[in-house]
């Protein structure tokens, strides 16, 4: 290459990056679903509430992230590992005792409604 010859200059080309966010979503139930090529990730919210007839109701929020096995394999690792460095910053992560009061409350209903099904269909019908 001779001193003649210059590169030609580059140029620095701008880029404009638009970043929408999405509202922030306090999630106090999960579930997770799963096919062959995604695991969808359904974020909700349930609260109670009145509504204007003054009716007791549920109003259910809810965001849905799907990812590919390999993302959601890896969000797994990246979470184990978040909780573990909060563990050992604050302390273990316990149940709340009010959480298992109520589902000792639940469960106890379950079985009386349980136990209400199989007392009616015990009973005598035209059969006998």
């Amino acid at each position: 290459m001779t001193k003649d010859k210059k590169e030609p200059e580059q140029v620095p080309q701008q880029v404009n990056i638009r970043v929408k966010d999405g509202d922030q979503f306090y999630a106090n139930e999960t579930s997770i679903n799963f096919g062959p090529v995604e695991f969808s990730i359904d974020f909700k919210c349930i609260s109670h509430l009145q509504d204007i007839a003054n009716h007791n109701a549920m109003m259910l929020r809810h965001n849905i992230v799907i990812l590919t096995p390999f993302h959601a394999k890896s969000f797994l690792e990246v979470l184990q590992r978040s909780v573990k460095e909060y563990e050992d910053k604050f302390g273990t992560i316990k149940k709340p005792a009010e959480l298992d009061k109520a589902e000792k409350i639940f469960k106890k209903e379950q079985n009386k409604i349980l136990k209400e099904e199989k007392l009616e269909n015990t009973s005598n019908t035209y059969f006998g």
